[in-house]
């Protein structure tokens, strides 16, 4: 199964990853994690070690230009547009149980985006773990879905947006929809995140009538403190895990 989880910046999406991510290792299943937003840190959300000295892919300039023949931060020019990606997952993954963990990084871009040696590398390698991929594959996403393109989409079987009570949260959503709309990527369902009452899950609901609900996560200070001291989600005791779990159970 392929998953990618996106949502508005802050609405808790790493967290959701990262215990649905240690929920399938606890269940015996190997998990390929790829760490699609340059903003969040999949890693110490799972609970990898010395999480901050991952490189990135994007900022392997070596590496991009052995893959590609163009030097990384260069626009335009002769590169390889289909560059070799099959050995990285195995070759560059930090692992933990049986998670292997991938962080993608950024590419600088102005404008609609950039034909550029990392962009290229980077998405040929999405395209490889969501087509190629004999394994579970969960992508925390930027607050959009840069890294997928038409063809990743067929190979996508969900793609998870995350929203909190509150009308940016819900209009980042609906743009998201739009976006993959336009790729044709239509296996979308909701996670309503930091739910206080039933209030707050009619108010989705309502806004967000339509959608198909996988589950509700409550609101809950474990999670922030955990946040804060660098301590996996997933070994806190908040009630998180359990709808998380009930979460994974719908999806399969």
């Amino acid at each position: 199964m392929k998953i990618a989880v996106t949502g508005k910046g802050g609405v808790g999406k790493t967290t959701l990853s990262a215990l649905m991510i240690r929920i399938l290792n606890a269940e015996g299943k190997k998990v390929l994690a790829i760490d699609a937003d340059p903003d969040a840190n999949l890693a110490s959300a799972i609970g990898i070690e010395n999480a901050d000295k991952i490189t990135p892919i994007a900022k392997m300039k070596e590496l991009i230009f052995e893959r590609t023949g163009a030097k990384a931060g260069t626009i335009g020019g002769f590169f390889s547009l289909n560059p070799k990606v099959d050995d990285l997952p195995d070759s560059l993954s930090v692992k933990l149980g049986n998670i292997k963990l991938m962080k993608l990084g950024g590419v600088k871009k102005g404008g609609s985006g950039c034909i550029c040696p990392e962009s290229t590398l980077l998405k040929a390698l999405v395209m490889h773990v969501v087509l190629l991929r004999n394994e579970f594959v969960l992508m925390d996403m930027e607050a959009g879905i840069e890294h997928l393109g038409r063809a990743t989409a067929t190979g996508v079987d969900r793609l998870i947006i995350v929203v909190e009570p509150g009308q940016r949260s819900i209009e980042t959503a609906l743009n998201i929809t739009k976006l993959a709309s336009e790729i044709s990527l239509k296996n979308i369902a909701i996670v309503g995140n930091k739910i206080r009452n039933q209030k707050d899950e009619e108010f989705l609901k309502n806004r967000l009538a339509g959608f198909k609900f996988l589950g509700f996560i409550p609101y809950d200070n474990q999670l922030i403190e955990a946040d804060l001291n660098s301590t996996a989600s997933y070994d806190t005791n908040s009630e998180a895990k359990i709808k998380a779990k009930e979460i994974v159970d719908n999806l399969l």
